[in-house]
């Protein structure tokens, strides 16, 4: 059972990244689930050198993914044709954990449509390799396969993907034998 959901994305970056991250547990919580948004933990003033820092924010990040049902990931491209990394180690993290991942993205198309849409300059002249000349990854899917392939994938925003996971969470709650 779904009942609490971490909240992943690049969202943390955002100038308004705490009403981000209220928007976000209201939207939650209208689809009957609690969201943890990793800005809602305050790393303690004692904490000052970065590193520390970095290690408290990580560990806290860590204990709200634990301690969540599900993820709902902005799997946007973000500073560039590819997501945030640190929400792809979230995604990759909580897969391992055995926890439902939702994803969304703005757009369809496959990865290789998609940065030719949003980021032309990082692809090659011939259109099929990147600038350095590096293969762009193809299968048809909208991200990474390492990505697309474990998590559904939603065309729209939080608010959308919210929807997708509720109802399949209530149908499969419906179900028999559950």
């Amino acid at each position: 059972m779904i009942r609490s959901i971490y909240l992943a994305g690049p969202d943390v970056f955002r100038p308004d990244a705490r009403e981000r991250g209220r928007e976000l547990k209201a939207l939650c919580a209208r689809h009957g689930f609690e969201g943890l948004f990793p800005l809602d933990q305050e790393v303690p003033a004692g904490i000052t050198e970065p590193a520390a820092q970095a290690q408290w924010i990580y560990r806290n990040n860590i204990a709200l993914i634990e301690r969540a049902d599900a993820v709902l990931a902005n799997l946007d491209f973000f500073r560039g044709p590819e997501p945030d990394s640190g929400t792809c180690f979230e995604v990759g993290y909580a897969v391992a954990r055995g926890k439902p991942v939702y994803g969304y993205i703005p757009e369809h198309g496959s990865l290789a449509q998609r940065i030719r849409l949003r980021h032309p300059h990082a692809i090659g002249a011939d259109g099929l390799l990147d600038v350095h000349g590096w293969n762009i990854e193809e299968f048809g899917l909208p991200l990474n396969l390492m990505l697309s392939v474990p998590a559904p994938l939603v065309v729209g925003d939080a608010g959308m993907a919210l929807q997708q996971l509720a109802r399949q969470h209530h149908h499969a709650e419906a179900a028999p034998g559950r």
